[in-house]
Parts: structure tokens; sequence; C-alpha cells
């Protein structure tokens, strides 16, 4: 008879008690979302958060943060300071309580601030329990105090005073572990788009960053912004529209208080056709919205519905504007400051307080409508424009029903371009979307059938950037990218019928490849943001240059990657290992956009150099070929295989819109109507383009 398996042992001795800070350190991610870039900064933001609730609340004028060369982090406020005196439930001082006990604040009595953002009082102990040092700094009556942790938020000593302050305020300087962390390095621009927003959700606070690190690329070291508003967030709107065409030229503005809550909307129609609305709950950016954007967006629909028939523009209910069409082109900030907020989640991405709906709701419905009645020019344009958009929006239904009922009807025949893999398995399939006829042949001939598909478009597809979707729908070369992937578009849109859940982006490394892939880009940020979101968009990263010594092949990606590998078969001294570029790291696609290296090993070569000699003033090596690839086309199947399609060799750079503000800027400045702004882009980076390829 076979030995009975032991069992393991569950009894009172299995149950572990995480005391102190030990459970943020076991589990950061339920405090901070997760350990990589988001992760890190999000320690900033908490320590941020609490200097901008003591300005929230009144004490604080001037916050500065500074980024040190050892990648230690201060933020420095000149609010009350954190009391110091003895805290009667732990026996330890008030400072060393709040920086070592969870939940443990001034934002839940109601006595220390009425409006906070910190509200679950887990944000600056968080900070010193994933921190290798911490040093607080507190000045208040007079005095300075000061007290270090180490290692993940024990206290090097108990608070002392270090000298006299005429000064109140609080300095924390943290220094993030790396044994937590997957990078600590932060990003500058990430913390300068924080700042700035939280100064024009603050009216009259002072906020500065100083970047003092060195060595970082070029632009991203040494700089240092300040950021101040009275105009809040009509300021802010402002901003978010700077690069368009404005329907209303006079921000709409409202501050009111119902009840506790604290009322504040700033709104501006632009030429655009999407939708740009910001909401805040306590200065915290609700990304998924929340009550307060239900509010906003009935009421915004029920005045413009109630002025048009006023004025006699809509006759029959049944023609009301619909919520899509007041909204487009709409760009607005809805703050809201309440004493009591429910955030789902602890990153607080949305508001869950049903009596702000109706307080949202009603401080808009009644203050806008003033607004139109008092600008009748601007009411006038508005309304116009959310009529164009309510016809095109018909006119789109009917375009759209005809792409989905062509791809029903002709079931599996897809576009007659699409050269379709075997695969039904969306999660394993690949669909290439190449540059012309001539390059769609070679990837057709050198794809593996079986789980690769090619669409050739012709041409450049339009810019959807200054087109509705009715006109979008009727350019055949979009038709028939929408058909081939399955998921329909507008309000039929389903992602779980996409056919391929990688859309590779593979274009010439010329100028109109890179406009190409820029147009490409543009479609699917404004009309595909989920495929993005979801990590199935990919741009290819074919080679410029093949070098080659006999049998052996290398493939450069750059002029970077060919000087290296042509520098090293060059040396004649010893047998070296010659490494085959097969990846370029990491670098952006216009601002708000990474991309990310997905894959590809490197080809380690053993390689005896040869002489050089001199031709015509380029460099030549004896017996070494070097080949300039101009475009796709020019490679056969096998090459265009084996450098950009092979799954063991290729390198593809995965699409991201970190920052959607960011991204849709840049998106309305390069691809937008207003000229201007793109002039100005194009003399500002001109002198950094270099080798332009046309």
């Amino acid at each position: 008879m076979a030995e009975k398996t032991k069992k393991q042992s569950y009894d009172a001795s299995a149950i572990q008690v995480l005391e102190g800070l030990q459970a943020v350190r076991k589990r950061p991610g339920m405090y901070i979302g997760g350990t990589g870039v988001e992760g890190l900064h999000h320690l900033v933001w908490e320590v941020l958060d609490n200097a901008i609730d003591e300005a929230m609340a009144g004490f604080c004028t001037n916050i500065e943060i500074v980024i040190h060369p050892d990648n230690s982090l201060s933020v420095d406020d000149n609010g009350r300071g954190i009391p110091v005196d003895k805290q009667k439930q732990t026996g330890k001082s008030a400072l060393e309580t709040v920086l070592t006990v969870l939940h443990a604040g001034g934002k839940f009595g109601g006595g220390g601030y009425k409006v906070s953002g910190g509200l679950h009082g887990v944000g600056v102990s968080v900070v010193n329990a994933l921190s290798t040092h911490l040093r607080a700094e507190v000045a208040r009556d007079g005095k300075l105090y000061a007290q270090e942790f180490k290692d993940g938020g024990k206290p090097v000593g108990a608070l002392k005073k270090v000298g006299p302050a005429d000064y109140t305020g609080t300095k924390i300087t943290f220094t993030p572990d790396p044994e937590v962390f997957e990078t600590i390095e932060y990003n500058y621009k990430k913390i300068l788009d924080r700042v700035r927003q939280q100064a024009y959700l603050t009216k009259g606070v002072k906020i500065r960053l100083t970047d003092e690190r060195t060595g970082l690329p070029t632009g991203q070291a040494g700089k240092n912004y300040s950021f101040y508003f009275e105009g809040g967030i009509k300021s802010y709107v402002s901003h978010l529209n700077r690069n368009k065409e404005l329907i209303n030229p006079n921000v709409f503005y409202v501050e009111k208080t119902v009840g506790n809550t604290s009322v504040e909307v700033a709104i501006q129609y632009t030429s655009d056709y999407t939708e740009n609305v910001q909401t805040f709950a306590n200065n915290i950016h609700t990304a998924d919205g929340g009550t307060h954007l239900t509010g906003f967006r009935g009421a915004i629909t029920r005045s413009i519905n109630d002025y048009a028939k006023k004025s006699g523009i809509i006759k029959e209910a049944k023609d009301n504007l619909s919520g899509d069409d007041v909204r487009e082109g709409l760009a607005a900030v809805v703050s809201v400051k309440l004493p009591d907020p429910q955030f789902e989640g602890q990153t607080k991405a949305k508001l869950g307080n049903p009596e702000v709906q109706n307080q949202v709701g009603s401080v808009m419905a009644e203050y806008f409508s003033y607004y139109l009645d008092e600008n009748p020019n601007d009411a006038k344009k508005i309304i116009t424009k959310c009529l164009l958009s309510a016809r095109a929006r018909m006119a789109a239904r009917a375009a759209r029903d005809t792409v989905i009922r062509k791809g029903a009807l002709e079931g599996m025949t897809l576009p007659g371009k699409l050269a379709d893999c075997s695969s039904k398995d969306a999660s394993q399939s690949e669909l290439y979307i190449v540059e012309g006829d001539s390059a769609g042949g070679s990837a057709k001939q050198g794809r593996d059938r079986t789980f690769q598909a090619i669409l050739p478009l012709k041409g450049k597809i339009l810019n959807v950037e200054r087109a509705r979707l009715d006109r979008m729908l009727a350019f055949e070369e979009i038709k028939a990218l929408i058909i081939a992937m399955g998921a329909g578009i507008g309000e039929t849109k389903d992602l779980s019928k996409m056919r391929y859940h990688r859309i590779v982006i593979m274009t010439d490394a010329d100028v109109d490849g890179a406009h190409i892939r820029t147009l490409l880009l543009t479609f699917y940020y404004r009309y595909f943001p989920e495929i993005i979101d979801n990590g199935y968009l990919y741009i290819a990263q074919p080679p410029l240059y093949k070098i080659q010594k006999g049998a052996k092949k290398f493939y450069a990606y750059n002029d970077a990657d060919k000087e290296e590998i042509m520098s090293e078969l060059a040396k004649s001294s010893k047998k070296e290992k010659v490494k085959g570029k097969n990846q370029i790291g990491e670098s952006e696609i216009d601002a708000g956009f990474v991309v990310t290296e997905v894959g590809g090993d490197d080809e380690m070569i053993e390689e005896t150099p040869e002489e050089e000699t001199e031709e015509t003033g380029e460099k030549k090596i004896a017996g070494v070929s070097l080949q300039r690839y101009k475009g796709l086309g020019e490679m056969n199947p096998e090459q265009l295989w084996e450098t950009t399609m092979d799954p063991e060799n290729r390198v593809f750079l995965q699409v991201t819109a970190e920052d959607a503000e960011a991204a849709n800027e840049v998106f309305s400045m390069l691809m937008g109507n207003e000229v201007e702004p793109r002039k100005r882009f194009i003399q500002t980076h001109a002198k950094n383009v270099k080798n332009l390829d046309v």
C-alpha cells in the first residue's frame, strides 16, 4: 500500500499578522497600483497631495518640488506644518504617527481639513514604507523639527529640534526603494504635467518644480518651472484649447457652493470632432469620471436643447440633440470639492457620491442657461455646431450600417486586398498594415500564413482629425481596414469581435512612411483608443542597412547601429564578438505616445575584422558589403521575413497612450485645422532633424 502523503499543518501558527508598514511592502500594488513607473510617481502624488490639501484649506501659498541627483525627491510647502506634539493613541509624536501608522491623519474627524484629497490615511506612510530613506522636516511654533526613517519606515532616532524657524511648513524628502520598484528614475515631464494641473485647480498657489539631475537625455535635465494661475480652471480650459479653432471665444465659468460641495465648471467649444472633458474631485483627477461627470453631461444637454426650443431652432421633441451631438468639440473642466468623497479604489479614478450628480447638474443647468441667454452670438455658434454634429451623426450611421452590412453579407469574403491568415484565434493572429503593393507582395510571400495577415494600403489614408465619421467611412482604404479588423465602429463597435490581437503598422523608413504611420496612429487614437489601451497596436522596425561579410549577415536599424557594427568589423587586433543589432531600445512618438521594445534577441557572431580602405569619402572595409534599404519593397520575401516578421528576430514597438491629454494636444496640433501651431512646432524642432531622407 502506498504511503499516504503527509498533510501540511494548518493551525494558528500559519496565520501571519503584518504589523506596521509590513503590509505595504508585502503588497505594494494594493496601495499604489503597481511597482512600475506609475507606482513610482504615485509616491510623488501622495506627498504633493498633502501640500495641496494645505493650499485648499487656505494655509499654503508656495510649494517647491525638487528632483535631486541621487533620485531622491523633496516636496516643501509653507503650510501649517504637521503637528509634532504627542498623539494619545500611539504615545508617539503626531509626525511619527502619520509617517509610520496606516490610516492615521488629520482627514477623518473633520478637525484638520474640511476638504482634502487623501482620505484613506495611507498616503505619506506608504511613501515611507516603500523608501530606503525618508527625512521629514517641520517648522512650526518658532522651531524646526526633523526626524529620519530608513529601510521601509524604521525610525532613526526620535523627533528632534534642529533649530529655530521664523516660518511654518513641512518638507518631505524620500528615496524610493530600488528593490521594490522596477525603476527609480522619475519622468520629469510626467511630474511637470501633474504640477501644472494642480496649479490650475488650486487658484492662488505657486508651485515650483526643479530637476537637479545631470547626465539625462538632452532636454530632460536641469530644468525648473513655476506655475501660478489666478484664473484657475478657466485658465486650464484656455490651455487645453490653445492650438484649436474656437467656437465661443468667451470661456463659460461658474463657481458655486451647494450644501457642503463646491462646484466649479469651465466650458469652451472648438471646431474639433472629439470631446475633451477633464473631471476632478478634491483636486484628484477622476479619469473614469463619476457622478459629477454624469450630472454635468445631463445638464449641458438639457440646457442646449431648452435654449434651441426657446429660440425656435428646434421645433419638435424628435429633433432634440443627443448627448453625443452637444459634446462634439466640447472642452471642459469639472472640479468638485466635498468633505467626504467616495472613490472607487485606492487610485481614486471614479467618484461615487450620489448627491454630487444633482449638485453639479443644478449649478450647470442654471448658470449655463444664463450664459446662453446673455451671449446670443456664442449660443448660436454652439447650437450650429451641435446641429452639424447631429446631421453628421445620421449620415455616419447610414455609412456605418453600409460598412457593417457589407462585411456581414460578404461573410468570409473580406476586402480583396487582404491576404488573411488561416488561424481563427484572434489572440494568435496578426494583421500587418503595409505601405504599397510592392511591399505588400513581399510581405504576402514572406509571411507565415498560419497567423499573419497582410493588408496593403494604397497611398495615404484620410486625415481623420479633420473629418467626421461619415466622410471617413466613404474612404475606401479606411473602410477596408475597418472590415478587416471585424470590430465595427462608432456605436456598434465591439472589440470582442476583433479578428486580430496584434495590429502591426509596417511602413518605409522615410518621410512618406512616417506620414502614413502618423495618419494611422491618428485613426487608431481617435476611433479605436481601446486597441491602444489593450496593447494591440505595434509598429514594425525594418532595418535600414544590411551588412554582410561572407556568409555572416548583420542588420542595422539606424546609423548608430551601422557605425557600431562597421567599427567592430574594422578592428584588426583580435577576434571579437560583434553584436548584430536587433533592438533599438525605448523611444517616444509624438508626446503622449510611448513605444517599448517587444521581443527580439541579440545575435552574437564571431568575426575577424578586415583592413579598411577609403573610396570616394565613404569608409569601406575589405570583404564587407553595405546595402541601404530605401523601402520595404526593396527586400525580397526572405529578407523581410528574417528581419521584420519572424517572431524569433523581429523588433516591434508597442504603442501606448500614457498621457491622453498630451496625446490629444499633439494630435490636435499636428493634424488639426490650425496652421500656426503646426508651423511653430516645425520651426522649433527643425534644427533637431538629422539625415532627412526625402
